[in-house]
């Protein structure tokens, strides 16, 4: 057994150093895309890119703190940091401050913070604690329902804060059930529903209907000598006719006037370039002015001139894309991969339960963040205002994505200590 004085030792360098990669170029990048002449140095903490660099050096301090505390800690308080976050989550809806339409921050003098941020560690915790437990059995009903609830709760509370985009991170986490033996029907089942959901928007109901049966007959004629199969199939083709009957109510009368017109413009049924469309029109300009090496460092003009709103925030990327080119986007999304492969790597190698269902957690989110941020950037996915890991500028951001990070961190270092 390792010595208590030696844990640092043991921590994985490879995570470490992509993690302070990452944040460097972050860093650089908020620099880039805020840059003045006025205030050219980058420790001038007037500007954003100075707050960054507050924001990274109280990181550190929270990144020391991670790595004293004795990872059981984190285990044993799993469901009171939970219910904790989920406390705060209620507060912000009556004492919060509503910042671009969202009700999700507490403002304390100068500072403002986030809890939904904060919020995704502390389900990672809670769902890896109940699902490592040796009472769960995802065989019973009753196991798979608490499981979802875990992650459904701080979701609902998000979206009451009418932030969907942070609300839809949580659910991120079913891939975490999935991997502890959640059948794979469930992903299947949202996949055919969001295709259902967009085929009825594009073309007539009766066209969606028609094809929605043409695939049922086509595999009744294949599994002709299953009744059960031929059955189910029937039972699902209904629900799917349904479903389409509710789409048109569901756009209209559900979703907030921005969200549809945010779908229209991705799907092509409506042009908005001065409103909905403007920031994902300016920011392919941006990532497509870059060109394969780019303008240079200081030199991109749809960053400069401000015609990227939330340039950056939730549109850090277009930065790289005009300064850098093809060579600095395929630069950092091969640094995230990395990330995920490492993190998946090292979750993995665990012998407890709790930590590699935890680093799973941290995988699935970090994916999530950046898929979504990327796809928003180039016009692949609708604008849901989620920021690149490590990235975009904000204290609660990059606080709560070193927390969730470190945590799984300084549990693989504690590895060894496990018979």
């Amino acid at each position: 057994m390792r010595k208590r004085g030696a844990i640092v030792k043991n921590i994985d360098p490879t995570l470490v150093i992509l993690y302070f990669i990452l944040v460097l170029f972050g860093w650089i990048s908020i620099y880039a895309a805020t840059y003045t002449p006025e205030h050219s140095s980058i420790l001038d903490i007037s500007m954003s890119y100075g707050k960054q660099l507050v924001w990274i050096a109280t990181a550190l301090l929270i990144i020391s703190v991670i790595l004293l505390t004795d990872p059981k800690f984190f285990s044993t308080f799993s469901f009171p940091i939970y219910i904790f976050f989920l406390g705060l989550l209620l507060a912000v809806l009556l004492f919060g401050k509503e910042v671009a339409g969202s009700k999700s921050w507490f403002q304390i003098g100068g500072f403002a913070i986030q809890p939904s941020e904060f919020a995704k560690f502390a389900t990672c915790l809670a769902l890896a604690k109940y699902l490592s437990a040796s009472t769960f059995d995802l065989k019973k009903t009753t196991s798979k329902i608490k499981a979802i609830l875990i992650i459904i709760l701080p979701a609902i509370l998000v979206l009451l804060q009418n932030d969907t985009g942070s609300a839809l991170v949580y659910i991120v986490l079913m891939l975490v059930i999935y991997r502890e033996g959640l059948s794979g029907n469930i992903f299947i089942l949202a996949g055919i529903t969001v295709a259902i959901f967009l085929l009825t928007l594009l073309i007539q109901q009766i066209y969606v209907l028609g094809l929605i049966w043409l695939i049922i007959l086509f595999l009744i004629w294949i599994f002709r000598k299953s009744k059960r199969t031929i059955f189910l199939l029937i039972f699902g083709g209904l629900l799917a006719s349904g479903f389409t009957f509710t789409v048109d109510y569901s756009f209209n009368n559900v979703l907030e006037q921005h969200q549809k017109t945010r779908i229209n413009v991705l799907l092509g049924i409506e042009q908005d370039l001065r409103g909905a469309g403007y920031n994902v029109h300016q920011s392919k300009i941006a990532i497509g002015s870059g060109g394969f090496s780019g303008k240079g460092f200081l030199q991109g003009t749809q960053t400069k001139f401000n015609f990227v709103p939330e340039q950056s925030t939730d549109f850090i990327f277009c930065t790289i894309g005009e300064e850098w080119g093809f060579i600095g986007t395929t630069t950092i999304i091969l640094l995230f991969l990395f990330l995920l492969i490492r993190i998946i790597i090292v979750a993995e190698r665990q012998r407890s339960a709790f930590s590699r269902i935890y680093g799973y957690g941290v995988a699935s989110i970090l994916f999530f963040h950046f898929t979504i941020n990327i796809g928003m950037t180039i016009g692949l996915i609708p604008v849901i205002g989620i920021p690149l890991p490590f990235f975009s500028y904000g204290g609660s951001s990059l606080w709560a994505f070193t927390i969730l990070l470190f945590i799984f961190i300084k549990m693989d270092s504690y590895r060894l200590d496990l018979l």
